[in-house]
């Protein structure tokens, strides 16, 4: 970062200010003070003599414009003492910057420039909240098939992709239909696929999970033999009551591969022609890759009997409609916040090509978390709304 920043806070000017007295975007001169990254089509030199007649024109001191392209000192973690500028990136390694953004907020300043009472991103309240494409009213149909008729489900998509929201959704659908089916949650908040990392769990575990949801008031049993028994006399009972059983694991890429197995034992539990427990298993595709794979002798039971169906990225032709539906879900017009070359930048940060193929990350989280980077840098900058140097800035 160019010591020009501190300067121009020094003299209560704004980075968009300096843009517009020298006729460049926002996004230009935010390039030029955050990473030193200098216009190619202008000459150097004379945009330096440009930059500093502007700063004393508008107050700065004669000695503190001499260094104002020189990089800040950045303080060492455990000293006073300055440390050295480091080398550039392009320096260092020629690496292009991340695809994804970490989570960003909303900062005030950008609720306040596009009059967003709330983060169009922020996590759902509620189903009408939820976007849904083609490839999202599939998956959700599939699993609600599963919870009301029968099935061995596998629902896989990346971090961010819209999988447990899904699940809510599932949830509070069979409860506002006040459908006849017991849904069994396993608390996964320390699976690991094996002990050294955290907890496994076990089939023994999903059996008290089912035990406690179907009989809460009957304790279970010390042997597993037993534990098992009772297990299979209360889904007997409660699918002679008419109730089916959905039982829903999260995270199912920490399943360890003996419970993977188990779980297709527990399919086998029935009552006539009917199953007694259906089954959904919700994961990021390391559970296709290196578990429910065609070529893994060891769970090839349970690879020819579980459905798997993967919840692909937001379309590039649906990213508009995406954001506009969620804009519109908080009151707001998107037209108002994004330029159409905006929405277009979005796409094209979020995908790359690797051979001949498009790798896309427009999943709902990466989506939203640019978006919200880009406003919030839109209004540091003083931009009525987001452009495609915002976005591609950011």
């Amino acid at each position: 970062m160019l010591k020009l920043k501190s300067t121009l806070e020094a003299i209560e000017q704004k980075q968009a200010d300096l843009a517009r007295s020298l006729q460049l975007s926002p996004a230009t001169i935010a390039q030029l003070i955050n990473h030193g990254q200098w216009p190619k089509s202008l000459d150097r030199d004379a945009l330096e003599q440009r930059i500093r007649d502007w700063l004393l024109s508008n107050g700065a001191a004669n000695d503190a414009i001499g260094d104002v392209f020189e990089e800040m000192d950045q303080p060492c973690a455990n000293t006073a003492d300055p440390q050295p500028p480091e080398e550039s990136d392009q320096e260092n390694n020629q690496e292009l910057e991340p695809m994804l953004k970490r989570k960003q907020t909303l900062m005030p300043a950008a609720r306040k420039a596009f009059s967003l009472l709330r983060d169009p991103f922020d996590d759902l309240t509620c189903a009408d909240d939820m976007y849904v494409s083609q490839d999202i009213r599939y998956v959700r149909e599939c699993m609600y098939q599963v919870a009301r008729h029968d099935g061995f489900l596998a629902v896989v998509g990346e971090s961010g992709a819209g999988k447990s929201t899904l699940r809510r959704e599932l949830v509070a659908r069979l409860e506002a239909e006040d459908a006849p089916v017991v849904v069994i949650e396993p608390y996964v908040l320390a699976m690991e696929d094996n002990d050294q990392k955290g907890k496994t769990l076990k089939s023994a575990h999903i059996a008290e999970s089912i035990m406690a949801v179907v009989n809460p008031t009957e304790v279970p049993k010390s042997s597993p033999e037993s534990r098992f028994r009772q297990m299979h006399r209360a889904l007997l009972g409660s699918a002679e009551s008419g109730m089916r059983h959905l039982l829903i694991i999260e995270e199912a890429h920490s399943l360890p591969i003996p419970t993977l197995k188990h779980l297709k034992r527990l399919r086998e539990l029935e009552r006539g022609f009917s199953k007694l427990l259906n089954i959904v298993l919700i994961g990021q595709p390391e559970l296709l890759t290196k578990k429910l794979h065609e070529r893994n002798p060891e769970l090839r039971e349970v690879v020819q009997r579980i459905q798997v169906v993967e919840l692909e990225p937001v379309p590039l032709a649906e990213l508009e409609n995406f954001l506009r539906f969620r804009f519109s879900r908080v009151g707001a017009d998107l037209d108002k916040v994004i330029d159409a070359d905006g929405i277009r930048a979005i796409g094209e940060r979020l995908q790359h090509t690797v051979g001949n193929k498009i790798h896309s990350l427009l999943y709902p989280l990466a989506i939203g978390n640019l978006f919200v980077a880009a406003m919030n840098l839109a209004a540091d900058l003083g931009e009525p709304v987001v452009t495609s140097n915002i976005v591609m800035e950011v």
